[in-house]
């Protein structure tokens, strides 16, 4: 039986698209293809972001990440981690689409090499072109809500802002801001980059964003495929929990049990 929070009644929808597992994940960072296919195989996941920089999807042979990857079962989000000018990651996913890949992209514009923190003049600049051209445009930006609210009005299916640095695993520094930002984003907002453990995701849906895109979280971890398995189940219970509503935050105790009708 099931009920009104179970995954297929609960899609995450982005554009046209409609997905039953709200985790996004990567394939950079792990010891093996093999690996990578277990931990993608336990996280759940129905999207996989791939650098399209830095992998060479045109070797399709038995046992590379490209086979694995393209057999059908995945939706690819292209990104294109390494670009720095706007024009750059234009070319990239010009390619991805001529490579076959899907139209949904993750647009990354680096303004800085040491943190890799998102240029946002870049990013717009990019963004309006490839909405243009009729890509699902998934831009990953900073926890800023004006950013955010210029990236939705440009026509992104999504906003992406960071928790934390790529990769820093420091969790949700700024909960505030991705209030805000859920406040008044129509579009479903998807936390990227920061998360370090399962509870880092489940306070991300908690809080009532719609998503959350992760790779080093799982792939650097000591049993990634493990950890794999941890994280599909936070998104899922932190997504439950934000449509259960929380109980309201007191300072002082509340009896759990009543307080009238007590037996003398």
């Amino acid at each position: 039986m099931t009920s009104p929070t179970d995954d297929q009644n609960d899609p995450l929808v982005v554009g046209t698209h409609r997905f039953r597992s709200r985790l996004f994940v990567g394939t950079g960072k792990y010891a093996s293809v093999d690996e990578t296919r277990a931990a993608l195989e336990a996280s759940g996941a129905e999207v996989v972001t791939v650098a399209l920089r830095r992998i060479n999807l045109a070797d399709r042979s038995e046992g590379s990440l490209g086979k694995l990857l393209l057999g059908g079962r995945y939706t690819i989000l292209p990104n294109t981690a390494g670009c720095y000018t706007a024009d750059e990651a234009v070319r990239t996913l010009r390619l991805a689409r001529e490579l076959g890949l899907a139209s949904i992209v993750k647009l990354e514009v680096i303004g800085d090499p040491k943190t890799l923190y998102p240029d946002n003049e870049q990013t717009l600049e990019a963004a309006k072109l490839l909405v243009k051209e009729g890509f699902t445009v998934l831009p990953y930006c900073m926890d800023d809500p004006i950013v955010c609210r210029k990236l939705e009005d440009l026509g992104c299916a999504a906003v992406m802002p960071l928790a934390a640095p790529i990769g820093s695993g420091l969790g949700i520094r700024n909960p505030y801001n991705l209030r805000i930002i859920l406040e008044h984003a129509k579009v479903p907002v998807i936390v990227d980059a920061g998360v370090g453990t399962a509870s880092d995701a489940a306070i991300a849906l908690e809080l009532g964003c719609h998503g959350v895109l992760l790779n080093t979280a799982i792939a650097q971890a000591k049993n990634p495929v493990l950890m794999a398995h941890a994280m599909r189940e936070a998104v899922s219970a932190g997504r439950r929990a934000f449509l259960a509503g929380r109980m309201p935050r007191r300072l002082y105790a509340s009896a759990s049990s009543p307080e009238s009708g007590l037996i003398e």
